[in-house]
């Protein structure tokens, strides 16, 4: 007999500072005006390129985002830091990720009606973990009290929708009772605060989603997971070659920014938007449902662009509010997050039978569509 699943609880952890376009802007300019008066005869020869200055109409223009919650504000802001600044912590201390987690994991049991004696494992699936080992998982799952088994995984933007399909196969094959899969995304911590095209789009927020047997369920607002579709392509348009091996590698001579967040981002948007509509529909016609059926689209929030755009090739007309939040305006690009921050504020008003679709994609590249049904 097959085993239901469901998403039973969500949680969100925000950080208390928030970033405006307007802060952002002035730091990033403070940054650039300090460049172009240092390397100002490299600049009149030809050297190297004068910094242009960022401006908040580029911003809502290219992405939607208007502010974004960050770990630490101040160090962001400064224009000769540029990042957060966080205190060093010793090997006995709850580490900084593991910490972000746990607000996030426990609104996300309370919905759900669980305790930690009901949860079988954790899975942190997010774009980077602060630490190859011990797992992060394995801290959450013991500071929670939660037995049996924990690990992380790294999928870049998808690595919410993987981990949830994680749990889900995890759950439907009788391994686990319940899942926990959390997604602390610290992405300012590789955010280039010093390029113009990125410096902007990267905010910090922890989810969490509970998956579980549907008979075990007893939340109000579950969501059976139909099915799921994962895929990746190879693709170097989004990269980040930060590593354990950098200081082994030869004659290395890429900046610092080589290991931080950078993209192509003409060439993503329109890979990604072909790739993700084109994956959207196929998974749905394999479920024999229409595109006219679903009541909902949670997305991956990059770019609200972007969204619009593959939800119109999916459902066939430009997406209402509605049929596809976006909270890109409030948050930022919280890497694999977003989709699941999306599903979290905006799902309660569904009724039963209502077919929805979360999916996440990025860097990879990766994509994971995930077709839910309102209990």
């Amino acid at each position: 007999m097959t085993i239901k699943t469901v998403i039973s609880g969500t949680g969100l952890t925000v950080p208390g500072d928030v970033i405006t376009n307007e802060e952002i802007v002035a730091s990033f300019n403070a940054y650039a005006d300090r460049f172009n008066t240092e390397h100002k005869q490299a600049i009149a020869t030809g050297e190297i390129e004068a910094q242009r200055e960022s401006t908040v109409a580029f911003i809502e223009k290219a992405s939607g985002i208007k502010t974004r919650h960050v770990v630490d504000k101040k160090g962001v802001l400064d224009p000769a830091v540029m990042h957060p600044v966080l205190e060093s912590r010793t090997d006995d201390a709850l580490c900084f990720q593991a910490e972000f987690c746990l607000p996030a994991a426990k609104e996300a049991m309370a919905n759900a009606n669980k305790t930690a004696a009901d949860i079988d494992g954790v899975i942190v699936s997010c774009a980077a973990v602060q630490r190859n080992y011990p797992a992060i998982a394995i801290e959450v799952q013991t500071e929670l009290g939660i037995k049996g088994f924990g690990f992380d995984m790294m999928v870049a933007c998808s690595s919410t929708t993987f981990g949830i399909q994680m749990a889900r196969d995890n759950v439907a094959s009788g391994s686990a009772k319940s899942v926990l899969v959390l997604s602390p995304e610290i992405t300012t911590c590789h955010t280039n605060f010093r390029d113009r095209d990125s410096h902007f789009i990267f905010g910090d927020v922890c989810t969490a989603v509970i998956v579980e047997r549907a008979d075990t369920c007893t939340s109000e607002h579950a969501f059976e997971i139909v099915d799921g579709k994962l895929f990746t392509e190879f693709s170097s348009a989004v990269r980040n070659n930060f590593g354990f091996m950098n200081r082994a590698e030869l004659n290395d001579k890429r900046g610092e920014e080589d290991r931080l967040f950078h993209q192509q981002g003409r060439k993503v948007f329109k890979e990604v938007t072909i790739l993700a509509s084109k994956l959207i529909n196929e998974h749905l016609a394999e479920n024999n449902i229409k595109p006219d059926q679903l009541k909902r689209l949670w997305l991956h929030q990059a770019n609200s662009k972007m969204n619009n755009l593959i939800a119109e090739k999916v459902i066939g007309h430009t997406p209402t509010s509605e049929e596809a939040p976006i909270i890109l305006g409030d948050y930022g690009n919280t890497a694999s997050a977003g989709s699941v921050i999306a599903f979290h504020q905006y799902h309660q008003d569904l009724v039963s039978g209502d077919y929805a679709l979360l999916c996440s994609f990025g860097a990879g590249y990766s994509i994971g569509s995930l077709i839910l049904k309102k209990v």
